[in-house]
Formats: structure tokens, C-alpha cells, sequence
């Protein structure tokens, strides 16, 4: 084989390779987490560098029960995660997860364990400090949503029909901390137009996210209050951003099925 024989086929040989390579990644999908862990969120900002085990939290286990609005807003959660610097001294005075575990609302960070005749309070940080820990969880996610309405993506619950059955029922105030205020009647739905050829529009409801978001969650910091005057793309969406805030995160995922969000056809 001459000089030019054997560039060529080198050059052929790399194409393939570098064709090969590029093919073991192209088009695959993120691994899809079990129901129960889709939306599980370990909370980690101190707990590991004070040698405590991370945070556990699951979403479904506190979206069956509150809405969205309690914790993102009144007890002020960022909406990505790591971001709100949880620490244990905000918890014991009361801040985000105190306002709830307090051994009122829900479980607080002591219990009371009998010890012969007496009773004495009890440290029980492995309920929620369980990361790497054989813990059994308080509400099992199966025997919760067993007769819930189903769905065939996230974690496989649908939650705004199983609040529509009155399945649920979301509490969206907390005593001491939210702000009492008058209802508001919502817009209904916005048809959002795709720029894609003969991809159909996003019909867009404020009613459904309005019952568990409230406005504040998503105006002004996520879209603008104008409308139109917020753009995006899919590709913001997809690295999490606007509606992927939520959505590929806790609500259901955006690359199961597109006419999830774009329901109305053009023609």
C-alpha cells in the first residue's frame, strides 16, 4: 500500500472510531429513577463536612400533603436544590423544615423514649440524616399512592386527579407564618405558541399551577409578569431552567412525552 493509500486509510479508521464513540452516548436517556425516589432531593450543604449523614427528602411524601407554595414561598426554599443553606440552628429556631418539625406539625428532631418508669427526650436526627443508613421509612410510597390514580411517567401518580377525587387534600397555610390574604381569581388558560413546524401549541393553565404554586413561585424571578416578555427555549427548559425548574425535577418529566405540554394541534 503506498503513502497515500495508508493516510487514507487512516483517516478512514478514525472516522470510524470517532463515529463509534459519538454512537455509544447519542440519543441514550438518563437513567429514569424508581416512583418512590423520583423527586428525592439529599441535602447536603453542611451535614457531610460536620460528619453527619445528608438529608433525605422526598417530594411526593410532602406533595401529598402541603402545596408547593408553603414551602417555596412562606417558608422560603429556593427552588434549585443546595441553594437555601439549610442549617441545624435554623431548623431549631423555627426556620424551613422546624416550621413543621416541631413535634406539632410533624416529627420533631427530639422524641420522648421510656426508660423504666421515666420518659426521656431522645435525639432523632436518623429520620431525616439517613443517607447510607438502613432506615425504614415512616409512610411507605406504595401503600400511599396504592389507590391513587396512576400515571405512566415521574413517579407514576397523578396528583391533580387524585386531588380532583379529593384523594389529597393540600394544606397551604401555616399557622404563625403565612400571611393571610384574599383569593385570587386566576387568568385560566394561555395558549403559548410553538415555533417549531406542525409542533402543536402549549396550552398553558394559571388555574391548575395556580392551586398548588400560587403566583409568587413563578413571578417575577422565573418569568416575567408581562406576558411575552420572558423568552426561552426548549433547551433552557431541558437544562432546568422556566418550566424545568419543576418540571423533570418534582413534576412529571419533559422527555416522556411532548404532548404532555403541547396539546392544542394548529391545524
Amino acid at each position: 500500500m503506498g503513502t497515500i493509500g495508508r493516510r487514507v486509510a487512516v483517516v478512514a479508521i478514525s472516522v470510524i472510531v470517532s463515529v463509534s464513540a459519538g454512537a455509544e452516548t447519542f440519543g441514550m436517556r438518563k437513567q429514569i429513577p424508581r416512583p418512590d425516589a423520583y423527586g428525592r432531593v439529599v441535602m447536603d450543604s453542611f451535614a457531610t463536612k460536620a460528619q453527619v449523614a445528608p438529608v433525605v427528602f422526598d417530594h411526593w411524601n410532602h406533595r401529598n400533603r402541603y402545596t408547593c407554595r408553603l414551602c417555596h414561598v412562606d417558608l422560603g426554599f429556593a427552588m434549585r436544590a443546595g441553594e437555601t443553606g439549610v442549617r441545624e440552628a435554623d431548623n431549631r429556631h423555627g426556620l424551613y423544615c422546624g416550621a413543621c418539625h416541631n413535634n406539632k406539625e410533624a416529627f420533631g428532631w427530639e422524641r420522648e423514649e421510656r426508660q423504666g418508669l421515666t420518659t426521656k427526650p431522645v435525639e432523632a436526627c436518623d429520620r431525616c440524616h439517613s443517607v447510607g443508613k438502613a432506615i425504614t421509612p415512616e409512610k411507605d410510597f406504595y401503600a400511599v399512592t396504592q389507590a391513587m390514580p396512576k400515571s405512566g411517567y415521574g413517579n407514576h401518580v397523578d396528583w391533580l386527579a387524585a386531588e380532583a377525587k379529593g384523594l389529597i387534600h393540600l394544606q397551604d397555610e401555616l399557622p404563625g407564618i403565612t400571611r393571610k390574604r384574599k383569593p385570587i381569581r386566576y387568568a385560566g388558560e394561555v395558549v403559548l405558541h410553538a415555533r417549531e413546524f406542525n409542533m402543536p401549541e402549549i396550552v398553558f393553565s394559571h388555574t391548575k399551577h395556580a392551586v398548588w404554586n400560587g403566583c409568587e413561585m413563578c413571578h417575577p424571578e422565573i418569568f416575567g409578569v408581562e406576558k411575552g416578555a420572558t423568552k426561552y427555549t426548549m433547551q433552557d427548559i431541558f437544562e432546568g431552567r422556566f418550566c424545568g425548574a419543576c418540571h423533570d425535577k418534582v413534576s412529571f418529566p419533559m422527555n416522556f412525552d411532548c404532548r404532555l405540554c403541547h396539546t392544542k394541534d394548529v391545524f
